[in-house]
């Protein structure tokens, strides 16, 4: 078996034994919110700091690396849009949803343990550059169009989608630990001894954590209904936007383990934030959450498939 190979099937190994001991109640449903909380609280944001305040960023090009991977977002937006209004009929507040969840990946419980699994440290910087902005885009992206589409025809006042927007921006865990990291990055003091300890101890916890988080999650969200949409967008996130990736990285002319990093985290299935969405417009829930578990499910295979592809292109 392939370094590589193990290392996928290792992943998604953690994830399956999240699963099963929501599965058998081993863990009580509780228990994943949790781990889930942890992980996306203090582990994934201590590692986010840990990187930016240790890593090297250089020859990178971010502005490509975020036209290439955000052009690729947006194109798989419209289209997952689109599959759900025209193809299915629902309505536009579920477009959004659908349009979500064929392009939000999930960078943090799956993507941040992957990266780092395959490509190490270097490819886990690359993807932080992506989570520095991901986050705040279709954070942005998804309210103003529950603005437009939640409001039942009022509307849209820009502050209102400012003060929301900001609110939930400078709160979220991830943003924070990536501002205090750039921050102590900038200031030049160095990380006192106990403080390099206890970020190093915490921060190494995140990736198993948020991988059996992830399988616990997919446990108590479950299938219930809306199979045939959530399979077309499941399709739409998990060969078309890395298809779209792969094809834009190319085109910009990306260095090798930018455009590799680039075109994974395209590959990655849906996470939590679609469900998230869906609640907040109070439609689409049983269509974000059974495509997050299909895609998730079906991601043991694709994400192998367009692993092989980025290094049989770029070595």
């Amino acid at each position: 078996m392939s370094p590589l190979t193990e290392t996928v099937l290792f992943v998604f190994s953690v994830v399956a034994l999240g699963y099963l001991a929501g599965w058998t109640g081993y863990l009580k449903p509780a228990s994943g919110d949790g781990i889930s909380d942890f992980a996306v609280s203090v582990a994934v944001p201590l590692l986010l700091f840990q990187t930016m305040v240790k890593s090297d960023f250089h020859g990178v090009a971010p502005w490509r690396l975020w036209i290439a991977y955000f052009a690729a977002v947006a194109i798989t937006w419209t289209v997952g849009h689109l599959v759900t209004t025209r193809l299915f009929g629902r309505d536009a507040r579920a477009g959004v949803v659908g349009g979500v969840s064929s392009a939000f990946s999930n960078t943090v419980l799956l993507g941040a343990p992957f990266i780092l699994g395959i490509f190490g440290q270097s490819g886990f910087e690359v993807l932080s550059l992506l989570v520095s902005v991901h986050l705040p885009i279709m954070m942005m992206a998804s309210i103003v169009l529950f603005e437009m589409f939640g409001r039942d025809g009022e509307t849209v006042h820009p502050l209102r989608v400012l003060r929301s927007f900001s609110r939930r921006l400078f709160l979220n865990p991830l943003i924070i630990g990536i501002l205090l990291g750039l921050a102590w990055r900038t200031s030049g003091v160095p990380l006192p001894n106990l403080a390099t300890r206890l970020v190093d101890a915490l921060a190494g916890t995140a990736g198993p954590v948020a991988l059996f988080a992830m399988g616990l999650s997919l446990r108590r969200f479950g299938i219930s209904g809306n199979v045939r949409p959530a399979l077309a967008l499941s399709v739409l996130k998990l060969f078309l936007m890395p298809a779209l990736a792969l094809a834009f990285v190319w085109l910009l002319d990306l260095p090798p383990l930018t455009a590799k990093v680039a075109v994974v985290v395209a590959a990655l299935p849906s996470g939590i934030n679609s469900y998230l969405i869906a609640m907040q417009f109070n439609t689409g829930q049983a269509l974000a959450t059974n495509q997050m578990t299909i895609a998730t499910a079906s991601a043991v295979v694709t994400t192998a498939f367009w692993l092989s592809v980025v290094v049989h292109v770029y070595g």
